[in-house]
């Protein structure tokens, strides 16, 4: 398979295809923790226990990446983390959406980008080129995080021009990103002609 990366990925000390490594473990956590987030979200609002269960959602993803790259990469684990990134991020803003305390357009945006990202990709790998994530991917997840954790926050939570401002860079950075993606698997499919 084409690789998108310059740098060589560590051999998996569990195998390529392994399920059950510590980092598939932590970032099934993650999963299993994000209806969770969204719930207390539904019921209550902001809060500072949402905000503890979002802030230990997001920070673990640096954990399972960090395992990962020590005990190599898989395939599930590529295809479980960015799913767990995604269901944190719009699962919560989803909910304040409804909610009233966020406008739906840069939700919709967000989500519009990684559906149609997961697709992309999808196709790619269908021809063998890999689109591994990007740095600037991993500053736009931070940057969405950041987002979700100011609506969390109890004290933030009423300034609904932060929020707006935060949930716009992040939507910002989501379709740059994209955009990214989009042109380096057109350079990638061409060099495979």
């Amino acid at each position: 398979m084409t690789s998108l990366s310059s740098g060589a990925e560590r051999p998996s000390t569990f195998g390529p295809s392994a399920l059950a490594t510590p980092a598939n473990a932590i970032t099934a956590a993650r999963l299993l923790a994000t209806p969770v987030l969204v719930v207390m979200v539904a019921v209550s609002g902001p809060s500072y226990a949402a905000f503890a269960v979002g802030f230990a959602v997001a920070a673990t993803d640096g954990v399972d990446g960090w395992i990962a790259r020590r005990q190599g990469t898989t395939s599930s684990g590529a295809f479980l983390d960015p799913l767990a990134d995604k269901a944190l991020v719009l699962g919560a803003l989803a909910v304040f959406a409804a909610r009233g305390e966020v406008s739906w357009w840069p939700v919709l945006l967000i989500g519009a980008r990684e559906l149609w990202m997961q697709l992309y990709r999808t196709v790619l790998s269908r021809r063998g080129i890999s689109v591994p994530a990007r740095r600037s991917a991993k500053i736009k997840t931070l940057v969405q995080d950041l987002a979700v954790g100011l609506c969390l926050l109890p004290p933030v939570a009423p300034h609904h021009t932060v929020l707006a401002a935060g949930l716009w860079l992040a939507a910002g950075l989501t379709v740059v990103t994209g955009l990214q993606y989009l042109g380096a698997g057109r350079r990638a499919a061409r060099g495979r002609r």
